[in-house]
């Protein structure tokens, strides 16, 4: 039996905000299909939203019905457990949990219907699966595991004389001290060096910001305490002037200056095509290996550098997927 790190705090189900829509299609693909999905999203903040919504979109272009339950446990683990457990009572076809601690609880409540996870940065790390190429079970998905390398180098290309990158991230997130030390190994390569400080939850990102001193830049891991909470960060490097790196395109959008990360909508969509292969194809879960995105994008944000007391090169700009005016 796999072991899976996971809160066990119970709230009323009543206390969950839930929203619930069914798509307007007639026209189900594969002869009509019609299927009952629970989506559980740990927190609304855009990557997370644009998963969702990739997912979703997934269904809509493949012509095929849904009866949609979508819920946010609004990043209380207790929430998310509530979630699960209802879900696990529910009628329903499959089940999407959208980022780790979402698809922990899922995992753990759920293990008679497929449940498929996006956002998880390590499945196998964060107890989802047996091993990322072979589940062994009823849980697989699609991982956002970043390059991590490739967008700290971006510190070296924007702020060449930088020495010290900050690095806030959640304790309780094991995917986030997966990236923090990616981080810290591409560091040394770099000459730079990684000033830490953890947070249990984003109303303490201001303070745990403070206690890094000087810093010549700060990188945002996909951590979802510090990215429903990336205007802290903003104000932070512009306050400091110190570069703002992010990890993916909804950061650059909300005033970090540069990153090369995934693209959340088109993650999405590649998990809803696993989940089309499980319902209507009936491959299984614990045969489909977690996936991971091939698709990265250089997005730019000269305006939130400038603020940021930086230049990007005009060669990144050249090179970039999407400029934020």
């Amino acid at each position: 039996m796999r072991l899976r790190k996971v809160a066990t705090a119970m709230v009323a189900v009543g206390s969950i905000l839930a929203v619930s829509a069914c798509s307007g299609g007639q026209g189900g693909g594969g002869e009509g299909d019609s299927f009952s999905i629970g989506v559980s999203q740990l927190v609304q903040h855009p990557a997370l939203d644009a998963a969702t919504e990739g997912f979703k979109k997934s269904f809509e272009d493949a012509g095929v019905d849904v009866e949609w339950d979508v819920q946010n446990a609004q990043g209380e683990q207790a929430n998310a457990t509530s979630i699960a457990q209802q879900f696990a009572n529910d009628d329903l076809d499959l089940v999407l949990a959208v980022a780790t601690p979402a698809a922990q609880a899922a995992a753990q409540a759920i293990t008679d219907k497929p449940v498929l996870f996006t956002a998880v940065t390590d499945a196998e790390e964060a107890g989802l699966v047996d091993a990322n190429d072979e589940p062994g079970g009823n849980v697989t998905g699609t991982s956002d595991l970043n390059p991590v390398e490739e967008q700290l180098k971006l510190v070296k290309d924007v702020k060449p004389d930088a020495k010290t990158v900050g690095i806030v991230y959640s304790s309780g997130e094991v995917n986030s001290q997966v990236q923090v030390d990616l981080a810290k190994k591409a560091a040394k390569g770099l000459g730079v060096k990684i000033k830490e400080a953890t947070i249990a939850n984003s109303g303490e990102l201001a303070q745990a910001v403070d206690s890094l001193g000087k810093v010549d830049a700060y990188y945002v891991p996909t951590d979802n305490n510090v990215v429903s909470a990336v205007s802290t960060m903003v104000q932070a490097a512009e306050k400091n002037k110190a570069l703002l790196v992010g990890s993916e395109a909804g950061q650059v959008e909300s005033g970090a200056a540069i990153t090369r990360g995934i693209d959340y909508t088109k993650l999405g969509e590649q998990t809803g095509e696993m989940a089309l292969k499980i319902l209507q194809d009936g491959k299984k879960p614990a045969e489909m290996p977690v996936e991971t995105s091939s698709n990265l994008e250089l997005v730019v944000n000269p305006k939130a550098a400038k603020a940021q007391g930086v230049e990007i090169p005009k060669k990144l700009v050249d090179e970039a997927d999407k400029v934020i005016e």
